[in-house]
């Protein structure tokens, strides 16, 4: 019998687990036009992080600490808001939900456009902007148990991971769109006069505006095309998750794969500018900083790393089970970030190389452990909880550039890569006691 056959017109026997009563074409869709706006969103959680370093350029004046204040700002807004949306997808439907979330984007997109063209905007309003730009890490904990319910348990690996991984590559295309956008007047705005860097015009303003026709679109789309299905619960009956101790332990391991990445992620060109380039220890007293390495130079590649592997590890992870790549995911993360750690103190430049190539290796398997723990979700819960879990977990995952940035403004930064490697191990040594050994409690 074909899928979808005996599903009815309104979807009120949906059941994705059941051939009969669901149909792959409404699925996919709803996979790809959430995907499209989780783009957006994440590009929207990431402009501070793309702004943020050329700001002193355009003739404003904030010091190391509250450039790293304002990078982590999206971080804090993004795990808050994401403890709102998971609740989202059962009281309002997936159609409503990234519809209106798609339009709240344009808050900090128009935002940011407006603020960066005065140099004398108030470091509060920076701030504020950069807390509304954690609307797009938010949407997270709403958009991804919402097209959790549209797949069977079978699929979940490959669907999730590949909506997430995609989704997250919106980190790596505002840094690479963002640099690229600077350097002209957008078609239709150039009366928008640029601001001016050491002499040279520069459109800042143009990383938030490039974004608006798109998530426009995106809200028209999701409007028009996607469904709801029929899981819905109250506020109260959402609130069970917490009594389930797999939810506190999922948390803690997904706080390492994704809040590490996305902490790092965010802090990345910062951290790289001011341990081996141009505002580091090895700036000349004559100013000259064209020899030194510049942060900006990679700051696509970590979202770019983990958000590819997340994508080709969902097929793996539904072949061979999550919990073995999740386990696989913190054992290379440990020995990474504990690697990294031993270039925080330079004695030379060319010491980033090393820094890079571990960083890099820890952003890899974080890609590994972010598609592993999704997948282990579906396959450990039913599906509404499942959803919550989902939600809850990516919640407190978000708060990893928040951390990350406070941690790097008020520590020694190797004292706390350390801090982090002993966490990611104890991490993995509960992800190997709970899920990955053999006849383990809860294997998925």
């Amino acid at each position: 019998m074909a899928a979808g056959t005996a599903l009815a017109p309104d979807l009120s026997n949906w059941d994705p687990n059941n051939e009969e009563t669901w149909d792959s074409r409404i699925a996919w869709r709803t996979l790809w036009i959430t995907t499209y706006s989780m783009i957006l969103a994440f590009c929207t959680w990431y402009i501070v992080s793309t702004v943020a370093p050329q700001l002193n350029k355009v003739g404003f004046d904030l010091t190391k600490a509250q450039l790293y204040w304002l990078v982590s700002m999206p971080g804090l807004a993004a795990g808050i808001f994401r403890l709102t949306w998971m609740f989202l997808p059962p009281l309002l439907g997936t159609r409503k939900l990234v519809t209106l979330s798609s339009l709240l984007l344009l808050i900090p997109m128009l935002g940011w456009t407006f603020a960066v063209r005065d140099s004398g905007t108030p470091y509060s309003t920076l701030l504020l902007l950069a807390f509304a730009c954690g609307i797009g890490g938010g949407v997270f904990s709403g958009y991804m148990p919402s097209t959790g319910y549209f797949f069977p348990k079978s699929k979940s690996g490959t669907a999730l991971g590949t909506q997430a991984g995609i989704g997250n590559f919106g980190m790596s295309i505002i840094q690479v769109l963002g640099p690229w956008v600077m350097g002209f007047g957008l078609l239709g705005t150039a009366f928008l006069t640029p601001q001016q860097a050491a002499g040279h015009p520069i459109w800042l303003h143009n990383v938030g505006l490039v974004l608006v026709p798109w998530t426009v679109l995106a809200a028209v789309l999701a409007w028009f095309f996607l469904r709801d299905v029929p899981v819905k619960a109250n506020f109260r009956q959402q609130m069970d998750i917490f009594g389930n101790r797999n939810t506190w332990a999922l948390m803690l391991i997904y706080l390492m794969t994704f809040g590490a990445f996305s902490g790092f992620a965010a802090q990345f060109v910062l951290l790289v500018n001011n341990t081996f380039g141009i505002t580091s220890k090895f700036v000349p007293a004559s100013g000259d900083v064209s020899g030194l390495v510049a942060g900006a130079a990679f700051g696509f590649l970590p979202p770019l790393i983990a958000s590819a592997v997340r994508v080709a590890w969902g097929p793996l992870c539904d072949r061979f089970g999550g919990a073995l790549w999740t386990f696989v995911a913190g054992v290379g993360m440990s020995i990474s970030i504990l690697v990294a750690a031993t270039f925080l103190n330079p004695s030379s430049p060319d010491e980033y190389k090393g820094f890079l190539v571990s960083m890099f290796a820890m952003f890899f398997f974080a890609g590994i452990g972010n598609a592993g723990t999704f997948k282990q979700m579906p396959m450990i819960m039913p599906p509404r909880q499942a959803g919550g879990v989902i939600g809850f977990t990516a919640a407190i995952a978000s708060f990893g550039p928040f951390f990350v940035g406070v941690a790097l403004a008020n520590l020694d930064a190797h004292a706390f890569f350390i801090g982090c490697g002993i966490f990611f191990i104890l991490c993995t040594l509960l992800t190997w006691v709970m899920y990955a050994r053999p006849r383990a409690p809860f294997p998925g």
